[in-house]
């Protein structure tokens, strides 16, 4: 029986091997189990798909010569704030 505690035991697990995934070679194991996990979990999936992008943008931001001027305005922030909540 499948039940809230597994399902979210699971997700937590997936939710590590995604982020692990961007850092470092997943075993075969944890691979497939992130895989498996992501075909029936649209909640992990968006979830990776969010990480992908916020991974891709500090790696952006990273190298950037000049770290100094990349700044965001309050403004800005509270609509990226409110777009996101809008989201999920």
């Amino acid at each position: 029986m499948i039940t809230k505690r597994k399902i979210r035991t699971d997700c937590e697990k997936a939710t590590f091997l995604i982020e692990k995934r961007q850092m470092t070679k997943l075993t075969a194991y944890e691979y497939f189990y992130m895989k498996f996990h992501l075909t029936f979990c649209s909640m992990c999936r968006i979830f990776q798909k969010q990480s992908k992008l916020i991974t891709q943008i500090t790696k952006k931001i990273l190298h950037l010569s000049d770290k100094s001027k990349f700044k965001l305005d309050e403004k800005f922030k509270e609509q990226l704030q409110a777009l996101i909540e809008k989201k999920l």
